[in-house]
Parts: structure tokens; C-alpha cells; sequence
């Protein structure tokens, strides 16, 4: 997958997005990459499709006409720009290269799973990938439509810090019943340091996943109810700049 230092119509416009892909020797050999975790918490989502956008044409229409040849028609792209904060362009590119991916218009969870293991070749990324599939599908029929895509792609990417961090709720709250609990904190966590912890630099101890769960949720569940609510994590993160300092480890892995 070539996609360092590819840039769409200003979408990469964090010029270190290109470094989170996995480092080779000269020899073709992988070597353990000298991460800094700003560097490494990048999306991937986006490189992904960057590199599969094919060359666009003068015709901007053509955008248009390629939306009757899949099986799941998106929305218009004029209603996807005024749901995002992409320009009709970025929409365009997102779309070429979604398609040339996912011919079916649809992506299923297989495909996450191929995403992140190959930026991350040298961990597991398969629950963390399951996990993150399930946040994007919003509908819970097993694929996510391109519209889907964007939207959450435009939240993590330029969406305010609420707007992120009611994603960042939705990927912990992995049964969908309005609140946190310390295992599902925890298997969002452990499924993280599985994928890239080792890999990070500074490293990370074994028992950090733990660790974290713990802080956590002594300062966020307030009412000592065993759970955390929506409320409680926003208001919480918002005002700890200790906790949105660790938080941005976790949540921008996309």
C-alpha cells in the first residue's frame, strides 16, 4: 500500500500524516518503528482511500454518473458536503477511491480488519478493528455505506471536541446502552495496545490498559454507580486536560 505522502485536495493537510505507516529497512525488513504517539495516532481510514483514488478527470460530473454504478447508491454529494465539513471535492476524492475499494458501495468488517493490519503488521488489530467497525455502523446490518463513512470520518477529523468526543463514547459503549462500563473500557483498551502499544515511544507497560481503565473511571463516574453516562465522560474529559491528553491515544487510532 503506497500511500506516504499523498495528498487529495487538501484532505492529509497534517503534513505528519504520512509518517504513521510502518517503517522498513533498506533490506525490505521490518524494524520496530521509532513512533512518537502524535505521529502514530493518524488515520489510517484516510490513507486507505487516498490510496486507492484514481487520477480524477476535468469533468468533476463524472463523480455523479459513477453513483448509479454501485449497488448502494450514496446521497448526493451536495447533501453529504452540507452533513460534513468536507468540500465537494474531498467528497469526490473520498468517493473515487471508497469505490475503487468497495465496488459494492457497501465496506464490511473483513475489510477493517485488512485496513489495520496492514498498518500495523506487526500486532493484532483484529478485535480493535471489530470494535471500530461497529461505531461506524450506525445502521447494524454489517456494512457501512459510504455516507456513514464520511459522516464519522468528519467528526474525527473536524469535528469539535463534543462532536469527538460523543464519538469517542460510542466506540467505548460497545453494547450501545448509553453508558460505559470498566470492561468494555477495558477491551476497547486492550484491543489498542494489542494493535500498536509495543510499538509506541515512549513504550508501554503490559499492565497500562489497566492502569488507565482504573484513573479512568475514579474521576469520570462520579456518582460511583459502576458506570459512566454520556454526561459524565464529556464533562469530565473536557476538564481534565490530564484525561483529553490520554484520551487522544485511544480515540484518534482511525
Amino acid at each position: 500500500m503506497q500511500t506516504d505522502g499523498q495528498r487529495v485536495d487538501g484532505l492529509l493537510s497534517d503534513s505528519s500524516m504520512a509518517d504513521s505507516a510502518p517503517n522498513r529497512t533498506q533490506e525490505g525488513k521490518w524494524q520496530k518503528p521509532r513512533f512518537s504517539r502524535k505521529s502514530l495516532m493518524k488515520c489510517c481510514l484516510v490513507k486507505w482511500i487516498i490510496s486507492n483514488t484514481a487520477p480524477q478527470g476535468p469533468d468533476s460530473s463524472d463523480s455523479e454518473l459513477e453513483l448509479a454504478t454501485v449497488r448502494h447508491q450514496p446521497e448526493g454529494l451536495e447533501e453529504l458536503q452540507a452533513q460534513t465539513k468536507f468540500t465537494r471535492k474531498e467528497l469526490q476524492s473520498l468517493y473515487r477511491g471508497f469505490k475503487n475499494e468497495c465496488p459494492s458501495g457497501l465496506v464490511d468488517e473483513e475489510t477493517f480488519k485488512t485496513i489495520y493490519s496492514q498498518f500495523f503488521p506487526q500486532g493484532d488489530a483484529t478485535t480493535y478493528a471489530h470494535f471500530l467497525f461497529n461505531a461506524f455502523d450506525m445502521d447494524r446490518n454489517g456494512s457501512i455505506r459510504f455516507e456513514d463513512f464520511v459522516i464519522g470520518l468528519s467528526v474525527l477529523l473536524r469535528g469539535s471536541v463534543t462532536e469527538k468526543l460523543r464519538w469517542a463514547f460510542n466506540l467505548y459503549d460497545i453494547n450501545k446502552d448509553g453508558c460505559i462500563t470498566k470492561e468494555e473500557m477495558l477491551a476497547i483498551m486492550k484491543s489498542i495496545y494489542d494493535m500498536m502499544g509495543r510499538y509506541t515511544s515512549p513504550s508501554v507497560k503490559e499492565d497500562a490498559p489497566f492502569e488507565h481503565v482504573e484513573k479512568f473511571f475514579q474521576k469520570m463516574d462520579r456518582n460511583r454507580d459502576g458506570v459512566v453516562t454520556i454526561e459524565e465522560f464529556i464533562e469530565t474529559c473536557q476538564k481534565d486536560e490530564n484525561i483529553m491528553s490520554s484520551m487522544q491515544l485511544f480515540e484518534n487510532v482511525i
